[in-house]
């Protein structure tokens, strides 16, 4: 394949410029080896012309839950890579709250087998600790040999402080990243709302934001000591940032994760949308959602993760209490960042790939984020004049707040190990 006359963006060698992109056995090479390789003789099915277009590594989202196994009338790890691929994804990182939870090698080997048969690069994560109850310390050097690529106990905060003062102990010594849910029961009445006015309308007292602040405060402070790569997911607190940001200054392994629903809407939002503006942590105030774009744009927070989170219409409908938290975001994550961030000029396109693409490989320490030669062919081809009429969902859910909205910029194509994986044609 030859993609031509394209924006090329590649953050991992300062690439922005109008190139071509040439594919050979599913790899990245110079336009010499595949003339070397493909001959002179070219069919016309496998030129792309990019004149206008933008492309940029494939995505990476680390920060997805599949429902897969135990949960799959919401989705499967094959509605799921549907998902993903219509939002420009190519490597995918699920999350281990399944049901059982992802805290047995053999668990994890079977559902890497089951993602292996699919287009996008599936990847996951394994428990912290055993049943996610936070009582009792996962094998993880066994996890890690049977394809783990990092631990956590999304959805749930480990409370006991000695249980993960030695967990991200042993951690630290694999190398990989332990990816926290930082939100203390102690401090919610009712999750999924900010407390605030949004609960009140409610007839609620909702999450108050020191669950959040409280617990990445205690957690920055044992990761220190520990030299564990800790990701903070979701956050959601102008404290919580300001938090990273400080503790970023001596602490490389330090990252934090935002996701496009808390840069994009406020708790204002739950009145109009109801359920589908539920989630945990909760959408907070619009002094929460400036201070994560400045997090964002000065490098605090390094990773954009959509916590890509399925749930069924029947499930959303319940009355709001009872309803779970959560909305799907794979189709919608990069459009919307483009529309919220770059086209308000608080961040530019080649960040976004940053934010999207390379650091979120690099953390992870996945074969992606990068048209380098030689790299995997993953790619992501993006319009920028066109719009997206957000009509109808690839996932087997439709929980999402964007579902009839019209939104800036337009996935083109999405291609993985050199196949055209999706065309928004």
């Amino acid at each position: 394949m030859i993609i031509e006359n394209i924006r090329v963006i590649d953050p991992v060698n300062n690439i922005d410029e109008i190139s071509d992109i040439y594919i050979w056995d599913k790899k990245i090479v110079s336009k010499e080896d595949h003339a070397a390789s493909a001959g002179e003789s070219i069919p016309k099915d496998t030129v792309i012309d990019g004149t206008g277009l933008i492309a940029g590594p494939g995505l990476v989202d680390v920060h997805v839950h599949f429902r897969d196994p135990g949960q799959t009338h919401k989705e499967d790890i094959h509605t799921g890579s549907l998902a993903a691929a219509a939002g420009g994804f190519t490597s995918v990182v699920m999350m281990a709250n399944t049901v059982p939870p992802l805290d047995d090698p053999e668990t994890i080997r079977s559902i890497l087998a089951r993602a292996a048969k699919e287009d996008i690069h599936i990847y996951t994560c394994a428990n912290v600790t055993k049943g996610m109850k936070g009582e009792e310390l996962c094998d993880y050097n066994a996890l890690r040999t049977a394809g783990a690529v990092g631990f956590t106990d999304d959805g749930k905060p480990v409370m006991n402080e000695t249980l993960l003062k030695n967990a991200f102990e042993q951690i630290s010594k694999l190398g990989l990243p332990v990816s926290l849910h930082e939100e203390d029961p102690a401090y919610i009445t009712e999750n999924g709302v900010n407390s605030g006015d949004a609960a009140k309308a409610l007839g609620l007292t909702g999450s108050d934001r020191r669950a959040e602040i409280s617990m990445i405060e205690r957690d920055l402070a044992i990761a220190s000591k520990s030299g564990v790569k800790l990701n903070i997911q979701h956050i959601s607190t102008a404290e919580g940032v300001d938090l990273v940001r400080k503790a970023k200054r001596t602490d490389p392994n330090i990252h934090a994760e935002a996701t496009p629903h808390h840069f994009t809407l406020t708790d204002a939002a739950v009145s109009e949308h109801g359920t589908l503006a539920k989630m945990n942590p909760p959408l907070r105030s619009e002094d929460d959602r400036e201070a994560i774009w400045e997090g964002l744009s000065d490098g605090t927070i390094d990773i954009i993760a959509t916590d890509h989170a399925p749930h069924s219409r029947e499930e959303k409908s319940l009355e709001f209490v009872k309803a779970p938290s959560g909305i799907i975001g794979l189709e919608t994550a990069f459009i919307l960042a483009y529309q919220v961030l770059v086209q308000k000029d608080i961040i530019d396109i080649k960040k976004l790939f940053e934010l999207m693409s390379t650091n979120p490989a690099r953390l992870y320490g996945l074969p992606a984020g990068t048209l380098s030669v030689g790299a995997c062919a993953d790619i992501v081809i993006f319009s920028p004049d066109q719009v997206t009429h957000y009509t109808a969902s690839r996932s087997r859910s439709c929980n999402s707040p964007f579902l009839g909205k019209t939104i800036a910029g337009r996935i083109v194509y999405t291609i993985a190990g050199g196949n055209i994986i999706y065309s928004a044609d």
